[in-house]
């Protein structure tokens, strides 16, 4: 399987990219964004980043702080308009420490086949109403 994404599906592109979140490999991990991207971590309290530079800095810093990093898919929605809603669980494991079990959900938008915004939630029923609102605002 190529690691480059194509023009696809809004939901497609999501479902790859939280593959490419699971492999490991950071270049194809930002191949989903463009230059003006944002990776929005604030409701975490983990602050935005915008710019591919940024994104990628961001995916090392937070995965390659584990020895072992897994990201899961358990739900993803196309909600139209290019918004797709997902939910994930992030098993990680790092020496002398105990293992982190997150669990959370994305909202994204897609336009001319790269994720433009990235937000991630804790609360993923919250993350639900705003992914459905947000999808009805750009119809």
């Amino acid at each position: 399987m190529s690691n480059e994404p194509t023009t696809s599906t809004a939901l497609e592109q999501a479902r790859r990219s939280f593959e490419a979140a699971d492999s490991g490999d950071y270049d194809w991990m930002i191949s989903f964004y463009g230059p003006d991207s944002i990776f929005d971590m604030e409701p975490w309290g983990l602050g935005t980043y915008e710019g591919l530079v940024a994104i990628k800095a961001f995916f090392k810093d937070w995965i390659g702080a584990f020895d072992e990093f897994e990201m899961k898919l358990e739900e993803l929605a196309d909600l139209g308009n290019g918004v797709v809603f997902g939910v994930a669980r992030q098993y990680a494991t790092s020496a002398g420490s105990n293992p982190l079990q997150l669990r959370h959900a994305a909202v994204s938008v897609w336009e001319g086949g790269v994720a433009v915004l990235v937000r991630n939630y804790p609360d993923i029923e919250e993350a639900r109403v705003i992914a459905q609102a947000l999808a009805a605002s750009r119809g």
